[in-house]
């Protein structure tokens, strides 16, 4: 049993702790709002702070939505750098800058310990599943320490290379899931308004070379209509924010990226920041003219 600390208990990290409780794990927790009882019911040690929950674990998750989340849970007067001591380990398992991540880790590593960067991918239902991919960027000797972890929850880990490569790896990944919503939005978009079922050209594609993880999570929630999160769209317009300032620094284009931020822009502009980023496709459908799976207009 390893003491672990774990500090943003949201969608995504209270069931990410609940499989590391279930794992036979003594877990310390921290979040602007109290733990839910799923977790404390199950052993969980609720803290006043994520600087107490640094003096009590071995090893340090934080799970928060963004770039300066993570930079107050680290660096604020009662943050997880004023617990640490040496030989302990930070996780960063947020989505955040590349570049902020190697300078957050720097300040770690100064004070005698480890740092990994881990973004995940899969969402609410692979936290739960414990199906999430994990890219994680470090020393392989940190990350073998870690991974067992890491098995609690999610299923494809991958060490990609040293700090901030996992960020990279996760920013690549939000630019596909993007471009692929938009994709399928489009597909189906398109089969609705020229008076075929959605529904079925959806579960035909299922089984051809146009099928994905998208089209058949996302897809279903388009033609159901279903649009609660899931993953925000004010999240995914961060991580796109984060390509496209990448690309500019690096002197690059990523046109479709650029395209599908837009289009959250305006789901956004419409009071859609936090609807699930499936419903991308209501931009799409105002571009229409057209709602996915009501009647073709005469």
């Amino acid at each position: 049993m390893s003491k672990i600390g774990f500090v943003g208990l949201g969608i995504m990290g209270t069931p990410m702790a609940a499989h590391l409780i279930a794992g036979g794990h003594q877990l310390f927790l921290y979040d602007l709002r109290p733990p839910k009882p799923e977790l404390t019911d199950k052993g969980g040690i609720a803290c006043a702070s994520a600087k107490e929950v640094a003096e009590k674990s071995d090893i340090v998750i934080v799970m928060v939505p963004d770039t300066p989340d993570v930079g107050a849970a680290l660096f604020a007067e009662s943050g997880i750098a004023a617990g640490l001591s040496k030989g302990k380990i930070v996780v960063d398992m947020s989505s955040i800058s590349p570049i902020e991540t190697k300078a957050y880790a720097a300040k770690i590593e100064a004070l005698g310990c480890d740092y990994l960067d881990a973004p995940v991918s899969g969402g609410e239902v692979g936290a739960r599943q414990a199906s999430l991919t994990i890219m994680v960027g470090g020393k392989p000797a940190v990350f073998e320490t870690v991974k067992p972890l890491f098995e609690l929850m999610g299923k494809n880990i991958t060490l990609v290379g040293d700090i901030g490569a996992g960020q990279t790896c996760k920013v690549a990944n939000q630019i596909i899931v993007a471009l692929t919503i938009e994709a399928v939005g489009e597909a189906l978009l398109f089969a609705s308004k020229a008076g075929a079922d959605p529904a079925k050209v959806r579960q035909a594609l299922m089984g051809g070379f146009a099928n994905s993880r998208i089209l058949e999570l996302h897809g279903d929630r388009m033609v159901k209509r279903t649009f609660d999160p899931g993953f925000r769209i004010e999240l995914h317009q961060k991580d796109l924010n984060l390509a496209l300032s990448a690309a500019r620094a690096m002197g690059m284009s990523l046109p479709n990226t650029a395209t599908a931020q837009e289009l959250f822009n305006a789901c956004a502009a419409r009071g859609g920041s936090k609807w699930d980023h499936s419903a991308m496709v209501r931009a799409l459908e105002l571009l229409a003219d057209h709602e996915i799976g009501q009647t073709p207009k005469a």
